[in-house]
């Protein structure tokens, strides 16, 4: 089907440019303080009132969890909080979603150069988004409230709350429209309107944005935690104003932006020059898609600057996968937050000064209007940042403390299951399982990566327990446990992932609504690094009119996919199908890739992994290069171990 051009889309062209700090906007007058006033802030102020502000964010985390009703939102954390100045440019991140964080000072400014007009932007208004051109998210699930703070009748600053919602309309259950070919399948984007207007919630407004939904009255919920969450901010950071002034408190955010810039920029004068490049790719753009799309990246470190130039990147594509510049940014933040920043405070409007972007408009992680958008969060945002995260740990290997930071790549991607019908109490329910968030975290190199660790875009991630998911939706369990092999080998390992089995449970409708879109299957998405390999690809299995049921009532619990009875198909990256009461859906995502060659790795090391069942015995032998005195792997054959070593080696040079 070919482009139909969107008319006035020219409006919504994405800019990560920010604002002139002498541009007026109207009526709307800004609280502005000169640079005299930030480098006259003292040490002890400084550090009060920054901690202050990183409280505030924190409190604002709080505040969206406990309203929240979002499996979602209150076990995973599958959210994100920023402070923003008068500008937008955002002065501090919460430890929760990153990647939603890292367009939150697009949204701002877009608003500003927008809304000041018309509507205007009133004390007591808040705005609220989810169009990822715009920014405030990445895909149009990631919704977004912004709120401007007026003291003494100036725009002081904003904050941002923006949340994962289980579902806000398109053609499939949870937004996700596999079959999509672009954006007008999935949930329509909205551009930034004004939700609450001086103080009062909408209605008009709030019933536009309901009715798309199929869970109306959870999302409405979210809506009013994330506005919840701005109202405290608001409280919180009036009553720090009042107490210091506005200028002290504007001088401490101007700083912190200034301090990340600055320490950043030594920190990378420490490091070579040099130029790192690397490939990231997804198999399947939609149902049926059975290409494989890349992302390219070559990142240069001049001095005190990174230049991050996606050349050569394939051009967007017709289905869920691709993703706005909003995306392409939130593949590189996560990044430089946690292997360049972990000591630098995440005032990420000084961070981003450090770095420059080069990408074409219309490819695939920068995609023009109407491309399809559904996943883009955990597809090309996702591989955007498995792809910077080897060129920044590539770089951090030649320092010999700054390595001590870097890390093979986390969970390579995010295995997306989403359930959705009549819940056990009879009423409709959708909902993103959040299991995958206990991926393998990738290898240093110093020692292994974290089994189950997590997802490095989102530090405070969270797995619901199983009894959470069991008490919420209509499912029971069979297993959620760490899988064996699923972390990359090498000197170092990478943390092993897991995998998660149920059937439908109690459900009146019997069986429930099962939406797939899992990539990682035909190539593996967490390489290793320095020698290491990759962790294990994705792999979904569905089994229909399996004999769990039967198995149950006579008391056994079935542990193995070959327990469980049927007919087992292995499922490609995309799918949408019905999972009947006699069904199983198995799920085993990612783990982290391993650090250096796997033939470096300590014997007794590998033993270990053997008896926690984190390595088999399988590939201890053919991959690491060990052999044990008995099958029972009771203890490493030194003469042995070091007899196959040699010859592996041989093998890989092409020597025998």
């Amino acid at each position: 089907m070919p482009v139909i051009p969107i008319a006035g889309s020219e409006r919504f062209a994405q800019s990560s440019a920010p604002l002139d700090q002498d541009q007026s906007f109207g009526d709307l007058e800004l609280h502005r303080i000169d640079a005299d006033a930030v480098a006259g802030i003292d040490a002890l102020t400084y550090e009060v009132i920054r901690h202050r502000l990183v409280a505030i964010t924190d409190d604002m985390g709080d505040a969206i969890k406990r309203m929240s009703g979002s499996v979602v939102v209150t076990d995973c954390n599958d959210f994100g909080a920023a402070i923003m100045d008068e500008f937008g440019e955002t002065v501090q991140v919460g430890l929760y979603n990153m990647q939603l964080g890292s367009s939150l000072d697009m949204a701002g400014r877009w608003t500003l150069r927008n809304r000041s007009g018309s509507p205007g932007i009133h004390p007591g208004d808040q705005f609220l988004l989810n169009d990822p051109w715009i920014g405030g998210g990445l895909h149009q699930n990631d919704v977004t409230v912004l709120a401007p703070l007026f003291y003494e009748g100036q725009l002081f600053c904003w904050t941002g709350a923006v949340a994962h919602q289980v579902d806000l309309g398109g053609v499939s259950p949870g937004s996700w429209s596999v079959e999509g070919r672009d954006v007008f399948w999935e949930s329509v984007p909205i551009p930034p309107v004004a939700i609450v207007e001086r103080g009062r919630l909408r209605a008009d407004v709030e019933d536009m944005y309901l009715r798309r939904s199929r869970v109306p009255k959870l999302v409405g919920l979210d809506l009013r935690a994330k506005i919840g969450a701005n109202n405290v901010a608001h409280e919180r950071l009036t009553a720090l104003i009042d107490k210091y002034g506005p200028d002290t408190v504007k001088a401490v955010m101007k700083r912190m932006m200034d301090d990340a810039e600055t320490r950043l920029r030594a920190k990378l004068r420490q490091l070579p020059e040099g130029e790192w490049s690397a490939v990231a790719h997804q198999d399947g753009g939609r149902a049926d898609d059975r290409q494989v799309h890349k992302i390219v990246v070559r990142m240069t470190k001049q001095s005190d600057r990174l230049h991050f130039d996606f050349t050569g990147t394939d051009p967007q594509v017709e289905g869920i996968i691709n993703c706005t510049l909003a995306g392409l940014r939130g593949g590189i933040l996560p990044i430089l937050l946690t292997m360049l920043c972990p000591d630098i405070p995440w005032a990420p409007g000084g961070i981003y000064r450090c770095i420059d972007i080069t990408s074409e408009p219309g490819t695939i992680n920068n995609c023009t209007f109407p491309a399809g958008i559904g996943k883009a969060s955990v597809n090309s945002a996702w591989a955007t940042q498995n792809a910077v995260s080897e060129t920044i740990a590539a770089m951090l290997t030649t320092h010999p403390e700054l390595s001590r930071s870097a890390t093979s790549v986390c969970s390579g991607t995010w295995d997306l299951t989403l359930l959705a019908g009549v819940d056990q109490r009879g009423g409709g329910f959708a909902t993103m399982l959040c299991d995958a968030m206990a991926g393998g975290l990738g290898a240093k190199v110093d020692g292994d990566g974290v089994d189950t660790g997590g997802v490095n875009c989102i530090p405070m991630g969270r797995t619901a327990d199983v009894e959470i998911n069991e008490f919420s939706f209509p499912m029971l369990y069979l297993w959620r446990r760490e899988e064996v092999d699923s972390g990359g080998p090498g000197r170092y390992r990478g943390g092993v992932g897991a995998s998660s089995c149920f059937i439908p449970y109690d459900s009146p409708a019997g069986g429930v609504h099962l939406v797939v879109s899992a990539n990682g299957k035909a190539v593996p998405q967490a390489p290793g690094l320095a020698g290491g390999y990759p962790a294990a690809t994705q792999w979904d299995v569905l089994i229909r009119d399996s004999s769990v049921r039967r198995q149950l009532t006579e008391g056994v619990i079935p542990a193995r996919i070959e327990d469980l009875g049927g007919r087992p198909d292995t499922l490609p990256p995309h799918v949408e199908t019905d999972l009947d009461v006699d069904d199983v859906y198995f799920t085993h995502w990612q783990g982290g890739g391993g650090l250096g060659d796997p033939l470096l790795r300590e014997p007794e090391a590998v033993a270990r992994d053997v008896a926690l069942g984190k390595v088999s015995h399988q590939a201890a032998e053919q991959i690491y290069g060990v052999r044990f005195v008995d099958q029972a792997g009771s203890g490493v054959d030194v003469e042995r171990t070091e007899r196959l070593r040699h010859q592996l080696r041989r093998e890989r040079a092409g020597l025998s």
